[in-house]
């Protein structure tokens, strides 16, 4: 299920990426960055472009770094289940 909303997700956000480029109104890249950071870990080619992004401009790929981490932190908290007995 979490590898379903991931490819949903990173796809969603790579298309609305690729139409913002065109539309002066959204900011393409940083949809594309978002993107390729949440399909990262199940696509390779996009975790060597963001390795390959972190060689060449380590200021970007540190925001790239930040929303992985809150995007990790926001879907892996695990639900709290109360047990109750009747």
């Amino acid at each position: 299920m979490k590898r379903v909303f991931r490819h949903v997700l990173g796809w969603s956000l790579l298309l609305l990426g690729i139409i913002g480029l065109f539309l002066p109104v959204l900011q393409g890249i940083l949809f594309i960055l978002a993107g390729m950071a949440i399909l990262a870990p199940e696509i390779p080619l996009f975790r060597r472009f963001l390795s390959a992004m972190q060689l060449r401009y380590p200021s970007v790929f540190k925001k790239v770094e930040q929303f992985r981490k809150k995007y990790r932190l926001m879907f892996s908290k695990k639900k709290k289940t109360s047990s109750g007995s009747s």
